[in-house]
């Protein structure tokens, strides 16, 4: 038998119907007749020596040839398009998509990108806000801005600075409650989306850090870190506020840091593209632009006593 692979026109004819399981389908997504379809997929069939589809009166369902090749073939045009997309974008230097959660969009970057802008006109931005993990060389992204402990392996990958937490409140709650034991009577927020690091950092921890064995349970608790940082500008409660989803609010003044201890994680938003790229215009455009800014903010960590997390005394 021989390997010589039979031409792509029958091959993509074949993974199309395949997964719609429907000739006329197929036919539509790749704007042929159902007639020149089932040419093409006859003619695969006549290379292959079996057939790959038995017809049914109303259906089509795939012969033990047809399941052994469909995953394949599936992967190996996704593999093409992801490849064929990469091409493309190393000539597009006017268009870069970033994707970002949307708590650092909502808290960071969105209120920064009228600078960018403002700089490189000639760039078309487009953020997409996710934290489902992409595939840079698969899904049309250029940059990655994600937060976590892990590594990227096989991408370029720069740190920010470090990520630490400390409470935030208004100005009228920390008139209120004045020092760290005055919390124990304050009402709190509980910002869940960070319940992932390891060790946790959450408020039994920076009790410790501050010398209290408290581990309050009872208050607001959201989901989004953003949503917890904007209850907290609302004058809900007091939330233990992550670095920069703080700063903006901080600076302005709406959120106060009246205590000076933060605990540090090992985790870190992280500035991520596909190894090589780095060098494109447009990409360097963005990096250089996204280290800049964090550090104009640097100074909002002077003054405080940084403990790590791994440094604090379990219960």
């Amino acid at each position: 038998m021989s390997d010589r692979l039979p031409p792509l026109t029958a091959l993509r004819a074949f993974d199309a119907a395949a997964r719609h399981m429907s000739f006329a389908k197929a036919a539509a997504e790749l704007s042929v007749t159902p007639a020149a379809l089932s040419f093409q997929i006859k003619s695969l069939e006549e290379h292959l020596g079996r057939p790959l589809f038995r017809r049914l009166n109303r259906a089509v369902e795939l012969t033990e040839e047809g399941r052994a090749l469909a995953p394949g073939a599936q992967e190996g045009f996704e593999v093409l398009t992801a490849a064929w997309r990469a091409a493309r974008r190393l000539q597009d230097n006017t268009t870069l998509t970033v994707t970002a959660g949307p708590a650092l969009t909502a808290k960071w970057l969105a209120p920064r990108l009228y600078d960018f802008a403002r700089a490189h006109p000639e760039i078309d931005l487009r953020i997409s806000t996710s934290l489902r993990l992409v595939d840079l060389a698969r899904d049309g992204v250029d940059v990655a801005i994600r937060f976590g402990q892990g590594l990227d392996a096989g991408l370029y990958s720069i740190s920010a600075r470090k990520e630490w937490m400390i409470p935030v409140m208004t100005p009228e709650l920390a008139s209120r409650y004045p020092t760290p034991e005055s919390l124990r009577e304050a009402p709190l927020i509980f910002d869940e989306s960070i319940s992932f690091l390891d060790p946790p950092i959450d408020w039994p921890t920076w009790f410790r850090a501050v010398g209290m064995d408290f581990a309050p349970k009872r208050g607001a608790h959201f989901s989004n870190a953003d949503h917890a940082i904007d209850a907290a500008v609302a004058g809900v409660g007091v939330v233990l506020g992550r670095r920069p989803m703080i700063i903006k609010d901080v600076i302005e003044g709406r959120l106060v840091m009246p205590f000076k201890t933060a605990v540090e994680t090992d985790a870190r938003f992280r500035f991520v593209c596909l190894a090589g790229s780095e060098t494109q215009p447009k990409i360097a455009a963005f990096r250089d632009w996204f280290l800049a800014e964090i550090a104009k903010t640097a100074h909002i960590s002077d003054g405080l006593t940084i403990v790590h997390v791994k440094d604090i005394p379990p219960t």
